[in-house]
């Protein structure tokens, strides 16, 4: 966890604490991360944003049912079709599943971070899962081509003209930084306020609504999520999809697509 979780755990009376200083965009390059369900429906499906979504599963049970938009590869294949993926360098978010999230999952996913993909996440509990939570399944045949077409994500604001604000920003506009306190202890950029994505539900009101809401954390990935907190309360926001670094005197040093 980061220093300031750790601060807070501790706190709670944890005493055997681990601090991870890398931080995921290392962790991601040596692991795969989980996700649920409903974010997958909720945060990619739902929002039509671009990903691949790998089903695991042999391909004669994946056809009974399957989630939309699935490409089937059982795992044992995935190894031996790592060419066929979308190139590294465009850093494709996969996304596998398997019948419960099992071994076959796992497999998979390792295959892929092995090869170099550093966006792999794994549904936790598989279509098991998914289709406890009620949600809709598709049959037939099942597209067997990996295809990754990166578009705009809906409030995604240019890098150029997030370094224009941040050059000058115009007073009707908020910089609003959600990553964690420690991470803003090394830098922040002048005239941005902080309030941790985790923190953001109960500090709405700090938020005004007379402004323009830029959004920005470490990597794009908090800054998504509070753009759609404050999407659906109402605010005029947008935010940056970039991983972003800043040093202590407020500049930014470097920033690039995720």
């Amino acid at each position: 966890m980061s220093p300031n979780s750790a601060g807070r755990a501790e706190k709670l009376g944890y005493t055997n604490v681990k601090v991870y200083h890398e931080g995921l965009p290392e962790w991601t390059k040596r692991n795969y991360l989980v996700l649920s369900a409903q974010f997958l429906k909720e945060a990619w499906i739902d929002k039509d944003i671009a990903h691949v979504l790998l089903d695991v599963r042999p391909a004669a049970e994946a056809e009974k049912g399957f989630i939309k938009g699935a490409v089937t590869m059982p795992a044992d294949k995935v190894a031996a079709n790592i060419g066929t993926f979308p190139p590294k360098d465009k850093k494709p978010p996969v996304i596998i599943y398997d019948q419960n999230g099992g071994e076959a999952a796992k497999a998979a996913a390792n295959a892929l971070v092995g090869a170099g993909y550093t966006a792999v996440s794994i549904v936790t509990g598989g279509l098991d899962a998914w289709t406890a939570a009620g949600y809709n399944l598709e049959s037939g045949k099942l597209a067997d081509t990996v295809t990754y077409v990166p578009k705009p994500r809906p409030g995604e604001i240019a890098i150029e003209d997030f370094k224009k604000l941040v050059e000058t920003t115009p007073a009707d506009t908020l910089i609003l930084d959600v990553r964690n306190q420690d991470e803003a202890n090394a830098g922040m950029l002048k005239g941005a306020k902080l309030i941790p994505d985790e923190e953001l539900d109960s500090r709405m009101a700090e938020v005004p609504k007379d402004k323009k809401i830029i959004t920005h954390c470490s990597t794009g990935v908090r800054a998504e999520m509070a753009y759609h907190k404050l999407k659906d309360k109402g605010y005029n926001v947008n935010f940056l999809n970039a991983k972003i670094e800043i040093d202590s005197d407020g500049k930014i040093t470097a920033i690039e697509k995720p």
